[in-house]
């Protein structure tokens, strides 16, 4: 863009979009354009595993009918104005152009198909998407990595497009029921918790209101603090080595069930969410656990300081919407905040020399991030937070910004997500899908864990640098 193009995008910037030699430009959003800078450049990398050979001209077909059709942005590339403005600009796209297809030699075991697998998979979640095209791409993979799946299709999308809500139904937009493609996707509905239905007296009504102010004023502090000043100890479980978001990852998954996970939660009264962020907790422990008595030298981390980011869909509304649903209720985008949460330690466990010293009870952690995530949840730190990176971005720019949400994922240990998947089998392209995962890529942690929520089990990603 020239100079006087970007004084005019200047203009036109309150309106939210210009035209320039008839070409409409559309301004990204403060929090778009904070997690696309040099600081900090995030990507949305989702597997999805096929029971049957891939066929790629029917996957590109979907990508052109459905994918394309999501959002502007799926058909628009960044350009930055001489002011440092980010602007989406449409352009004509070939799908083909984004389908990438990796060739192995054939004949060889699924071990070995496995292994060239994580190592792609590895390797793609570094590389930079091209600025020259719009920030997607999708990978196949045609080869069999374990029972019941012969290809996988990694999809990659920069974060700028949107968040994991957005993003994730992008990729929903393509799926369609197994059992009959004419119905939509069903997703399990938000209830109430057992204990949030007890009636409440108007004393526990003040209560409850002093302390969600005290909680959202201390919550908030805190968030501030451990974002700027505050920085996690270094252990097992986080390494204070710069630049790991630029290191190979080792993504991993863990599958649960679901069930299982429902049962836990209506023993503790509390949510799949408390089930979930105890169970990382408790795997976090575990790790540290086994690493501290294999390498007696190292610290097992027992009372360091070790936090957990943990990330929160800002709209108003539960459960998972429809695309069309998020357009009308301008729902797409980066809609997107976060909590800390203090992880719990093990007490006794690691470095002991008694077996029965380093037993912890599974339960206690579910019960601690239960406690810590219902105090949270009776505050408004997570909208103040949000505030607060929007009159920053309005004062010092997406630049400060990307800084500030760089530190924010730096000093901390880990960072915990999770989505809702459909209660149906799925297909796309007539290609019938074993399952989902994703996680994402870029961030400068030692660990990052994304829980998603599909049919009848709970799949776990588990992120470690180098």
């Amino acid at each position: 863009m020239t100079t006087n193009q970007s004084k005019e995008a200047q203009a036109f910037s309150l309106e939210g979009e210009m035209y320039c030699d008839n070409q409409l430009y559309q301004p990204l959003s403060p929090s778009s354009q904070c997690i696309h800078t040099s600081i900090l450049s995030l990507c949305i990398v989702a597997v999805a595993e096929s029971e049957i050979l891939i066929n790629p001209s029917k996957i590109s077909g979907t990508l052109r009918n459905d994918l394309l059709r999501v959002n502007p942005r799926f058909s628009s590339v960044v350009v930055t104005d001489d002011k440092g403005y980010q602007w989406w600009k449409n352009v004509e796209v070939q799908v083909e152009d984004h389908v990438i297809i990796p060739d192995f030699p054939s004949g060889l075991s699924q071990e070995t198909y496995t292994q060239h697998f994580n190592t792609y998979l590895s390797k793609i979640s570094q590389d930079v998407l091209p600025e020259k095209q719009p920030l997607w791409d999708i990978h196949i993979f045609n080869y069999p990595t374990r029972e019941n799946v012969q290809g996988s299709l990694i999809f990659r999308m920069h974060h700028a497009l949107g968040d994991g809500f957005s993003i994730m139904g992008a990729i929903f937009s393509c799926l369609k029921r197994a059992d009959n493609p004419s119905l939509p996707l069903t997703f399990p509905a938000a209830g109430p918790s057992k204990s949030s239905t007890v009636k409440n007296t108007a004393l526990k009504k003040m209560g409850s209101l002093v302390s969600g102010f005290w909680n959202s004023a201390a919550g908030f502090a805190w968030s501030v603090l451990q974002s700027t000043v505050l920085e996690d100890d270094q252990t097992v479980i986080r390494s204070c080595t710069p630049g790991l978001e630029f290191m190979p990852a080792d993504i991993t998954t863990i599958s649960f069930s679901l069930d299982q996970i429902r049962q836990v939660k209506s023993k503790v009264g509390g949510s799949v969410n408390d089930v979930v962020v105890g169970l990382v907790f408790y795997g976090s422990h575990l790790y540290s656990q086994a690493v501290a008595d294999e390498k007696p030298l190292v610290s097992s981390s027992t009372g360091s300081r070790k936090t957990a980011l943990v990330l929160l869909n800002t709209r108003m509304v539960n459960g998972y919407r429809s695309l069309e649903d998020m357009v009308e209720k301008d729902l797409w985008g980066n809609h997107f905040s976060f909590i800390h949460l203090a992880i719990p330690s093990g007490g006794n466990a690691g470095g002991g020399t008694n077996d029965q010293e380093n037993k912890v009870d599974p339960l206690s952690f579910i019960l601690k991030a239960k406690k810590t995530i219902k105090k949270n949840r009776n505050s408004l730190s997570v909208y103040l937070n949000s505030a607060l990176l929007r009159l920053m971005g309005s004062v010092k720019g997406p630049q400060a910004v990307s800084q500030y949400v760089n530190s924010t994922l730096r000093n901390t240990s880990m960072a915990i997500s999770n989505l809702a998947g459909p209660t149906e089998k799925m297909v796309i392209a007539e290609h019938p899908i074993q399952n989902i995962y994703f996680t994402v890529s870029g961030c400068p942690q030692v660990s990052l864990k994304k829980p998603f929520y599909c049919f009848q089990y709970l799949y776990t990603n588990l992120h470690l640098h180098g």
